[in-house]
């Protein structure tokens, strides 16, 4: 009864040598710029280009989207750790952080998934594709994208915050990210730790499930087409989505399916890096560079 309840978190982001400070600010604001201008990019040029109004460009515009959202949700305050003398959050804004980041890359999980399963109408069942990704199923695919990612980050964030937090209020990471939060509670965090780890393994695995049946079935087709032109042409419609796939559900599955007692700061600092703001500027050159329309 007698510890100080915390109503604001300290970040400590990744150094408190100031040139190094000076350079990482750099190079984290020349990201987010790259990102920006990558992903708004893609979102104008698929709209405004007739040629692009496909369901596949449809869904690649509301990835750029989803990667402009979670970029925009933590470099702000991790640029803030690299200037500010109190790097503080108060505990309004790290819980909205948490929760507007886990509905970005939730979302994001399920719309690889989404992705996946377009390019499978595609090249099984090209005769039928019009038909089945129609605009309003497409729509409707990514709305419910949208609701099961809230329906997510509400039920984590609820049972985060709900925790006390209690003696320490300095998070060892450049924003509100789960793990390190949950090593500050001192409550019992087993049934939250079995919560965030049931989350994560479901989606992870019914998305990746999905993906890997739809990549199965791809295969099968893409090996029947007698014609080696035809089954190049065939992959090069799947290979940007493989390597976005490859690239952030392994390094999200690294980062959340464990419990938080195997949790390493300093390593999982640079893992964070790369999935919440490497891949995010990456993915709008994965788009461009592999699609002939794109580049036309």
């Amino acid at each position: 009864r007698n510890h100080t309840v915390v109503t604001e978190f300290i970040l400590l982001g990744f150094t408190d040598n100031l040139k190094l400070q000076v350079l990482l600010f750099t190079v984290f604001l020349l990201i987010y710029l790259f990102t920006l201008v990558g992903n708004l990019g893609m979102i104008v040029l698929i709209h405004i280009d007739p040629k692009l109004h496909t369901p596949m460009y449809f869904f690649i515009s509301t990835l750029s989207f989803l990667d402009v959202s979670y970029s925009t949700i933590i470099i702000p305050s991790t640029l803030m750790t690299f200037v500010a003398e109190r790097k503080v959050i108060s505990y309004t804004a790290c819980t909205a952080q948490l929760f507007l980041f886990c509905i970005a890359v939730t979302g994001e999980c399920y719309l690889l998934a989404v992705m996946a399963y377009d390019r499978f109408i595609a090249i099984c069942n090209p005769l039928l594709y019009p038909v089945i990704m129609s605009k309003r199923f497409c729509v409707l695919l990514v709305c419910s994208s949208y609701f099961m990612s809230c329906m997510n980050a509400t039920l984590q964030t609820l049972f985060i915050f709900h925790l006390s937090f209690c003696n320490s209020n300095i998070i060892n990471h450049f924003f509100c990210d789960m793990p390190p939060i949950l090593k500050l509670s001192c409550s019992d965090t087993y049934i939250t730790d079995l919560v965030h780890f049931t989350c994560a393994t479901v989606l992870v695995i019914s998305t990746m499930l999905l993906i890997l049946v739809s990549y199965i079935c791809i295969g099968v087709t893409i090996f029947k087409i007698k014609s080696a032109k035809g089954r190049c042409k065939a992959f090069s419609t799947c290979a940007s989505h493989l390597t976005a796939v490859t690239m952030f559900y392994g390094t999200g599955s690294f980062m959340y399916l464990r419990p938080s007692s195997k949790y390493s700061v300093e390593h999982d600092k640079i893992i964070s890096v790369f999935y919440s703001l490497a891949i995010p500027m990456l993915n709008p050159m994965i788009y461009s560079l592999r699609n002939k329309e794109v580049k036309e």
